[in-house]
């Protein structure tokens, strides 16, 4: 039998280390960090939660500082694209790393998500805006000083982000639309479609804004779904007008009115239109990686009536 004072040691320490566990536990899963860099900022913190995750931050961003030096203009052309709708404000955004493997890191989704709530919310914040629909092209240095809801900019938790992972990673460009009630805005992401935080992710993503032209009762969800998906699959170049002549061989058609309906290909997507008595305002497709040499356009605004 254990001396009583031998067994009250036991017990008291398996108590402490039962807290510690769980405090490193939930270290681990707010921040990300490793077992070993949670478990030195408690010990450096006396197990002090607030403090020991400040320091691990600002050991990564130090880090991630020295990171993102080395790393910088190793080519990023995998990563992922970031839709997200809130009402009549919408925002799609590439982001980039260097390979495949990171792109599936959660950490790295995160960034993508917090990349694409930061522009929703700078959108939402464009109340001198007034058209029918505003669409809004930032860059990637414009994207960067953007900030998020924690406090940091963009390029704060993208030197965080690298810190942590250690991959070359960046902010390449995201377009906004801003819209009045009468346009419907939709969003699509592929392949994966996978869905954090009422944002979309994939390789692949789009923005449709369609506008009813009379009040004829239509499931304007299901519609604007279709059509971005149709954007995303069949990658038109233009809207198209009624003075564009169609392609003389479907598979060439670049126009987005005159293309096969991906959901129907009896049907082009004109007649789906006129079926439905609405009309495409404007769209936007970003596929990651594409034209990654390309020099990125300057921040523009652009207006549709």
């Amino acid at each position: 039998m254990l001396p009583k004072v031998f067994a009250r040691y036991l017990h008291i320490h398996s108590s402490c280390w039962a807290a510690e566990k769980s405090l490193l536990a939930s270290l681990r899963k707010k921040t990300g960090y490793t077992f070993t860099n949670c478990k030195k900022a408690l010990e450096l913190h006396s197990n002090d939660l607030v403090h020991a995750e400040k320091w691990l931050n600002q050991q990564a961003q130090a880090l991630g500082w020295s990171k993102a030096t080395k790393l910088e203009g190793r080519q990023t052309t995998q990563g992922l694209v970031a839709v997200a709708i809130n009402n009549t404000n919408a925002t799609i955004v590439e982001v980039n790393c260097e390979t495949d493997f990171v792109a599936r890191n959660r950490t790295f989704q995160e960034m993508a998500e917090i990349a694409a709530q930061t522009c929703l919310r700078f959108t939402e914040q464009q109340s001198h805006i007034t058209k029918p629909l505003t669409k809004i092209n930032l860059d990637s240095d414009e994207l960067c000083k953007l900030q998020a809801a924690n406090g940091k900019t963009l390029s704060e938790q993208l030197i965080l982000m690298i810190g942590s992972l250690g991959e070359n990673a960046t902010l390449r460009r995201a377009v906004c639309f801003k819209a009045d009630n009468d346009i419907h805005l939709s969003a699509y992401a592929h392949p994966s479609g996978m869905q954090q935080n009422n944002v979309l992710l994939g390789r692949l993503g789009g923005l449709v804004a369609i506008r009813p032209k009379n009040e004829k009762e239509v499931d304007i969800e299901v519609l604007g779904k279709n059509l971005c998906q149709h954007v995303v699959g069949m990658d038109p170049k233009k809207i198209g007008t009624s003075d564009d002549e169609p392609a003389s061989n479907v598979d060439d058609e670049t126009c987005f009115i005159y293309q096969e309906y991906i959901v129907d290909d009896s049907i082009t997507v004109n007649e789906v239109l006129n079926e439905n008595d609405v009309e495409i305002v404007d769209y936007k497709r970003f596929e990651c990686g594409e034209n990654i040499n390309n020099s990125s356009p300057l921040s523009t605004i652009e207006t549709c009536q």
